[in-house]
């Protein structure tokens, strides 16, 4: 078990839960989307580019997408918190995951995962 998996399965109920629901889709959505564990938290890769990070902070889930400026779909989900460059979708409950949501959301991402963080 490499080190973002041993990350996700130490978190508490019901955030446990929310990851390992969270890495379905996305490894269902991108199966070439490689698992990586960096800055403490498990990490989407292709390659060297980042696509996602799942963070577990507070009383929620983050899924963060440092190509947030290309992203133009479900623009009402994401949230950035004064943040420069990323959005992310947040959850708090299991049921509050729309799976539609969050794989055009990576699917986008993923479309200009070779491009600059932010657009020109």
């Amino acid at each position: 078990m490499n080190p973002a998996e041993a990350s996700i399965l130490k978190q508490p109920e019901p955030y446990r839960s929310i990851l390992m629901h969270l890495q379905a889709v996305i490894e269902h959505t991108l199966p070439e989307a490689e698992l990586k564990y960096k800055w403490g938290l498990p990490c989407y890769y292709f390659g060297k580019r980042p696509i996602c990070y799942l963070n577990q902070a507070k009383d929620y889930v983050d899924v963060g997408f440092w190509h947030s400026a290309y992203i133009t779909k479900h623009l009402e989900h994401l949230i950035t918190e004064n943040r420069k460059v990323v959005k992310s979708l947040r959850y708090k409950t299991l049921e509050e995951i729309n799976d539609v949501v969050l794989m055009d959301i990576l699917k986008e991402v993923y479309d200009h995962k070779d491009e600059s963080f932010y657009k020109k």
